[in-house]
């Protein structure tokens, strides 16, 4: 492994084996320092918290220095296109480059172009992918519910403009789940020709009947055209996740959300805070997976010998 831009690179095996990766590394004490000597740079040119810090803390974990770029005060402001920035921060020493942009095929040009043994993480991209989001999503529902293949999933909300349900949707796909469900607006579902295999329905009650995991999104409103935007009492009154229509999953469903939470408008506080979240397992899974993946590559790039 190289890099990490589609999840579609990826097998079930591959993906079990991060997990593995994973969570071998989360019961250590002290971890190997396999990115000692590294250098890492963050390129977020989209805001981020959970998945900045998270990269940044699973790097420094490994040992690995982290250098993170202020893109506004760089001279991508001055014209310097984005393929020059990388290589001038390559010339300087940087071993990876993670990255979150709005513009979509970037991250995959800059997976061309950088050195053989320079690595690149798709850190998010635009409404089309987050790899590792889908990763550390998927590592939560199998740290809670085991096997997927006979689990049922429904993700509700933004479906359109949202990266990670993508990311995670081909995750789960990946991994064999076979009851997948999207729970959206009709302005804010995907083309059904495009996700053939995947139940898609507009109400949320329908939607999540007997389901084993479901998770909220977070509103794209950055993302939305005005002819998409939606009224919010009535998306609140049709689709937000409460108590008592959580009742329609199993009893022992879990509760995800990538966060940002829009509290009370995708899912409401007694939801989110209660006993079947597991929002803040989501979070801590971020470094762990994404600590899994640093480690993999570094090995099997050769930058640390054991």
């Amino acid at each position: 492994m190289q890099h990490l831009i589609n999840l579609s690179d990826l097998s079930a095996d591959d993906i079990h084996a991060l997990f593995d990766r994973a969570e071998v590394l989360a019961r250590q004490e002290r971890l190997e320092p396999s990115l000692e000597g590294r250098h890492i740079a963050n390129l977020f040119f989209e805001p981020s918290t959970r998945t900045r810090v998270s990269f940044e803390l699973a790097a420094r974990s490994l040992g690995g220095s982290v250098v993170n770029l202020d893109v506004q005060n760089s001279s991508f402001t001055k014209g310097e296109t984005l393929v020059d920035t990388y290589r001038t921060l390559e010339a300087m020493g940087i071993d990876a480059f993670v990255v979150r942009t709005a513009q979509p095929g970037v991250i995959q040009d800059l997976g061309r172009v950088v050195g053989r043994n320079v690595a690149v993480f798709n850190a998010g991209e635009g409404d089309a992918a987050h790899p590792t989001q889908g990763l550390l999503d998927a590592l939560t529902i199998r740290q809670h519910k085991g096997n997927f293949d006979q689990l049922s999933i429904a993700i509700v909300g933004d479906v359109s403009h949202s990266r990670v349900a993508r990311s995670t949707l081909r995750a789960l796909s990946i991994l064999g789940c076979q009851d997948l469900r999207i729970v959206a607006p009709a302005a804010w579902q995907p083309p059904a020709q495009q996700m053939p295999q995947v139940v898609i329905t507009d109400n949320l009650e329908m939607g999540i009947q007997g389901c084993d995991v479901v998770m909220a999104l977070r509103i794209q409103n950055e993302r939305l055209r005005n002819s998409e935007r939606l009224d919010r009492d009535q998306y609140v009154s049709h689709f937000c996740i409460t108590q008592q229509r959580l009742a329609a999953a199993k009893n022992d469903a879990i509760v995800m959300h990538p966060g940002p939470i829009n509290r009370a408008i995708e899912i409401a506080d007694e939801v989110a805070d209660g006993p079947q979240s597991v929002i803040l397992r989501q979070v801590s899974n971020g470094v762990t997976i994404r600590r899994a993946l640093f480690d993999t590559v570094a090995r099997s790039r050769g930058w640390f010998d054991s």
